[in-house]
């Protein structure tokens, strides 16, 4: 009998990860912990960055350990996504905006930081609260500019609820971090809390790709010295395999062996295309269990969200013409891992229509900056994992007659 209604997904493609949906990333989590809150609750400030490929679950590794440090080592969190900041006095809206929302896991730090911010606090309703924008906009500056002793007030206002101090996230950087003053402003927050008589308790998370943290670092050399770097890795097949059985287990659902096989295959160890994955095959589902048939087409809807979603317009067409799919669906077959290629390797398993568009097909992938040069002479890199999957997944539609 097919189901009238499937209720709530338990997978979360654009969002970081519940956390009692939560699996794998031990290691992480275990450093994470031990070497940065449980450093912070003993009253020693920690600087740390979580870096780590797009879509590799730094943000959801981040308000993991957040929560945790929240409900059980007396640390206030404040998720401060900056994925439109350009100056400091943004980063000082963001920070003001995360606080008035802060205080999740305990109603009594909700209303305390609310009374306190309630200049900026609009009217509440079913949705939760409207907030003042311009109030907001004209503090930031000062707060940008006195971010030490705005965190140093907050654990002032709620220390009668346990809080002794801060685990402060800084995600989605990419766009703040052009700006020298950003790299001048987390250092000047590290080294005026460490000469402080009293420091304060703060945990400094920021997220970000590698190439961010360079670009921090290019700016104000010592930036470098500052941070406990988190490299995040992708999941293994057991750590995706616990994933994919908690998440349909929370809705009454089951996977069969070997749709799990499909399912872990060809996310790839990537959480990003895990959680779209899981999900088509959630909505796909009409009997309780994730057969083959359902993990495949999951499969291939996902390679179309990833090229919806995550690739540009431009390149999306260009990936998709007639003319290059044979010679992409080639490179596909070297698998998902494989960030870079060999042109000597590719032209070997080309017909000769594609040897002669092999030289304009690289070009027009440089030009769209898909690719990028190697190191070594006929070496090319792609230049974003997503893309890398996204053309690795599309080959199976040409091939799914064959891997049913």
């Amino acid at each position: 009998m097919l189901q009238t209604s499937k209720g709530k997904s338990p997978f979360y493609p654009g969002q970081p990860v519940p956390i009692e949906l939560f699996a794998g990333r031990d290691q992480q989590i275990h450093h994470i912990i031990e070497r940065g809150v449980r450093q912070v609750e003993a009253g020693k400030p920690v600087a740390m960055y979580i870096q780590g490929e797009y879509g590799i679950g730094k943000s959801s590794i981040a308000g993991f350990t957040q929560g945790l440090a929240e409900r059980e080592h007396h640390l206030h969190g404040i998720y401060a996504p900056l994925g439109s900041a350009e100056s400091l006095d943004d980063i000082g809206a963001a920070v003001l905006e995360a606080t008035l929302r802060s205080g999740a896991f305990d109603p009594k730090r909700t209303e305390k930081v609310r009374d306190w911010l309630a200049k900026y606090v609009g009217d509440q309703s079913l949705f939760g609260f409207t907030i003042h924008t311009e109030d907001l906009k004209k503090d930031a500056p000062t707060v940008a500019a006195g971010m030490l002793p705005f965190l140093k007030e907050v654990v002032e206002r709620l220390k009668d609820t346990g809080v002794t101090g801060v685990f402060m996230v800084l995600d989605e950087i990419n766009g703040i971090t052009t700006n020298p003053k950003f790299s001048h402003f987390i250092k000047g927050i590290v080294d005026t809390n460490a000469m402080s008589s009293k420091p304060l308790p703060l945990l400094m998370m920021l997220c970000g790709v590698e190439e961010r943290r360079r670009e921090v670092i290019t700016h104000h050399q010592p930036v470098d010295r500052i941070f406990d770097v988190i490299d995040v890795k992708t999941m293994s097949p057991d750590e995706m395999r616990d994933f994919f059985n908690k998440a349909f287990a929370s809705v009454q659902v089951r996977v069969e062996s070997d749709a799990m096989d499909l399912l872990t295959e060809y996310s790839a160890g990537f959480p990003k295309i895990m959680h779209l994955v899981g999900d088509a095959a959630f909505w796909l589902d009409q009997d309780g269990v994730i057969s083959r048939e359902d993990a495949f087409q999951a499969v291939l809807i996902a390679a179309e969200e990833v090229g919806k979603k995550y690739v540009d317009q431009q390149v999306y067409k260009a990936l998709r013409s007639a003319d290059y799919h044979s010679i992409l669906a080639k490179i596909a077959k070297m698998g998902p891992d494989s960030m870079s290629f060999r042109k000597s390797d590719v032209v070997t398993g080309l017909t000769e229509t594609e040897k002669r568009k092999f030289h304009n097909f690289l070009q027009k992938m440089k030009s769209l900056k898909v690719l990028r040069s190697g190191d070594v002479q006929g070496e090319y890199l792609f230049n974003m994992r997503m893309v890398r999957l996204y053309i690795w997944l599309q080959s199976l539609q040409k091939n799914s007659s064959r891997t049913r």
